[in-house]
């Protein structure tokens, strides 16, 4: 049996949406890949590289910081 991680169906899907040409887009499409990165975010905050990309993340804030100060 084939199964599917949600995040990475989500993953997919923003990056197909994403790569298509610019063009105006109606609010409903805004506003669906917004729920939809939103949604990937929440999924992959609990996972181990979720948490990596957070310290990163927290890292590179703390050096930005203290290099301005």
């Amino acid at each position: 049996m084939l199964t599917i991680d949600l995040a990475v169906l989500l993953a997919v899907i923003l990056f197909l949406v994403m790569r298509r040409p610019p063009r105006p887009r109606k609010r409903i499409d805004q506003v669906l890949v917004v729920f939809a990165a939103v949604a990937f975010g929440v999924l992959i905050a609990t996972t181990p590289l979720g948490q990596g990309i957070l310290d990163l993340l927290g890292e590179v804030t703390r050096g930005v910081s203290q290099a301005a100060s």
